[in-house]
């Protein structure tokens, strides 16, 4: 059976490629370390988990509104200071980004993404019909004003923020924030500000809401956030997207379409992870802290590696630059991908290469898994670089 030009096209995402890899090679009795994954490796806190049993015990399992429960869009709303008719909770983040682009763009329709980027961006652009033009970053990974400009062309129609960024853990400064909606209100662009890692940063450092700073780009920003990072909720699939109110009204009729709601009472464990205690937040947030300078340290002790020191979100991007052109054996490491393979069948240590990210001189390194695999880890990559020759 033929398929569509369009399924042809797409290409699975590299990171759950690596999580389901690993996973497949641990269950096979694998002494593996996983650096692989993108989520927090703690249980979801109890209370939350208690309050989607209470629901399910009260009979919340029918279908409930397409664009979430009334509670759980109202508490959305009030952390942005908007209106629940903005709010459209989604089956997780990632659904709230697909449903974006849909409505936003037409074929042809340019959307500026900075490297390096998250892998999904331009593969859901893509299937909206959109093109993605990568605007290049500085040495700290940062893009600046300047190369966003350059970036733009007459077919340009909206942007991507991610701040703090997956997979480079850098954050944007209010005046980099600043100089970006500069550009984007010149160009008469939208935004999509993906904020999904705004709960973990580092050093006392706080993660700005791009339209908390400015509220004059409200009316082309679409917001986007869920559960899944900061309460340690991936599998419960609750995200949203906080928007326009033309743009959320098109974002439900699209997802009435599609998944029509998201599960009823895992919409209620959202509400009360929102509502409830805080405190499981900070501990989490505490210990990646701990696990973000313990990975820092261990790669200080490699000399061929370097990095930015990531200031959010729980990700190492790695350079190895240097090690490109030395043989293992009779394989040349050409890239990151090459050097990935490599660490994950002869030093059984799962990373994730960076050509899915825009930059295939690096690799991403998730510190959401415990001390002592960390440790374990990066033991095995310094004793297998040491190993490289040329």
């Amino acid at each position: 059976m033929r398929l569509s030009q369009k399924a042809l096209g797409i290409q699975p995402s590299s990171t759950l490629a690596i999580t389901s890899r690993a996973k497949e090679l641990k269950s096979q009795g694998e002494d593996l370390v996983s650096f692989g994954a993108g989520e927090p490796d703690f249980s979801t806190p109890d209370h939350i988990v208690q309050a989607a049993r209470a629901a399910m015990e009260r009979g919340e399992t029918r279908y409930t509104p397409v664009s979430g429960i009334k509670k759980l869009r109202a508490a959305v709303a009030a952390e942005l200071a908007a209106e629940p008719n903005q709010v459209v909770i989604s089956c997780g983040a990632k659904h709230a980004l697909y449903n974006a682009f849909q409505v936003l763009l037409d074929p042809g329709d340019e959307v500026l993404i900075p490297k390096p980027y998250w892998v999904s961006y331009p593969e859901q652009v893509a299937l909206a019909g959109g093109k993605s033009v990568f605007v290049d970053c500085r040495e700290d990974l940062r893009s600046d004003a300047a190369a966003w400009e350059r970036a733009v062309t007459p077919k340009t129609r909206g942007l991507v923020l991610n701040s703090p960024s997956n997979p480079s853990g850098v954050v944007y400064s209010r005046e980099q924030l600043a100089a970006i909606a500069e550009v984007a209100q010149r160009h008469d662009l939208f935004i999509i500000s993906d904020e999904i890692y705004q709960a973990l940063t580092y050093d006392g450092l706080e993660a700005l809401s791009l339209v908390k700073l400015f509220p004059q780009l409200r009316e082309r920003t679409v917001v986007i956030n869920g559960v899944s990072k900061k309460y340690a909720m991936t599998g419960w699939r609750i995200g949203w997207a906080v928007a326009p109110p033309e743009i959320a009204k098109a974002m439900g009729s699209l997802q009435s379409q599609s998944t029509s709601n998201p599960t009823s009472f895992a919409q209620w464990g959202a509400l009360a992870a929102l509502e409830g205690s805080q405190d499981p937040v900070e501990q989490m947030r505490l210990e990646f802290e701990v696990r973000r300078d313990l990975i820092c340290r261990l790669t200080d002790g490699i000399s061929a590696l370097s990095y930015i020191k990531p200031q959010g979100a729980f990700y190492l991007f790695v350079d190895i630059s240097p090690l490109l052109g030395k043989n293992y054996g009779q394989t040349v490491i050409e890239d990151a991908d090459t050097f990935a393979a490599l660490l994950l069948d002869r030093a059984k240590v799962a990373t994730v290469p960076g050509g899915g990210f825009g930059m295939p001189n690096h690799l991403r390194l998730s510190y959401a898994t415990s001390r002592e695999q960390i440790q374990k880890g990066l033991s095995r990559i310094g004793e297998f670089v040491v190993q490289l020759e040329g």
